[in-house]
């Protein structure tokens, strides 16, 4: 049975309108065009910090252009909204990252693969969120329309058992139109849109060995 994340995010954000907070949430983000609804979706409510840790993103110049692109994404929305949103960026780990999930390199995408490298990266992040006192912790790659978030939010449900002083945020980015709205936030600024998801596998589905 389908659970409906989307209300729960709905129904998270009015308690914390209705109780008049504003907690501090780490969001780990995988790029600007995935990043651009879920923070027009949360910052009235939140104090967002980003966590840009996706050593998955091959090759490494990728990952650079993404990460530039998505620096230069929060100056504008900065100077359009007046939301200031933190960035940190861990090391770029790539080799060790492919060596690890190299395992399931022949699994489709979609698959156990790419279970493991949302685990991975999303287990980094909410130990950061922990260490550092956040309230909460999510991941905007439920706006995809390539990823299950179902999947996504059961890793968070499994994760918030680790890491019990930071709540996970359930989300569903692409309901509602969510995904239409990201779609013209990326044309509105003109993002760059990447034409595959990240690791090298991907990578080499979509390009060959090139």
């Amino acid at each position: 049975m389908k659970i409906n994340y989307y209300q729960q995010s709905v129904d998270e954000l009015e308690a914390i309108k209705r109780d008049n907070l504003h907690p501090k949430l780490l969001l780990h983000a995988c790029c600007a065009p995935c990043s651009a609804f879920p923070l027009e979706f949360l910052c009235p409510y939140f104090d967002i910090t980003i966590y840009y840790n996706n050593s998955n993103i091959y090759p490494e110049n990728e990952y650079a252009r993404r990460l530039q692109e998505l620096r230069q994404y929060l100056n504008t929305w900065r100077e359009k909204t007046g939301y200031e949103v933190k960035l940190i960026v861990p090391p770029y780990m790539g080799e060790a990252y492919t060596e690890k999930i190299a395992v399931l390199k022949d699994e489709p995408e979609g698959g156990s693969r790419c279970v493991m490298c949302y685990t991975l990266r999303m287990n980094e992040a909410y130990a950061y969120a922990s260490e550092h006192a956040f309230d909460y912790f999510t991941t905007v790659m439920t706006i995809s329309r390539q990823k299950n978030s179902q999947i996504l939010n059961d890793v968070g449900r499994k994760l918030s058992v680790k890491y019990p002083n930071v709540k996970y945020f359930y989300s569903d980015f692409k309901k509602k139109r969510g995904i239409d709205r990201g779609l013209e936030l990326s044309r509105e600024n003109n993002l760059y849109r990447q034409d595959y998801c990240g690791c090298k596998f991907s990578y080499e589905k979509r390009h060959g060995n090139d």
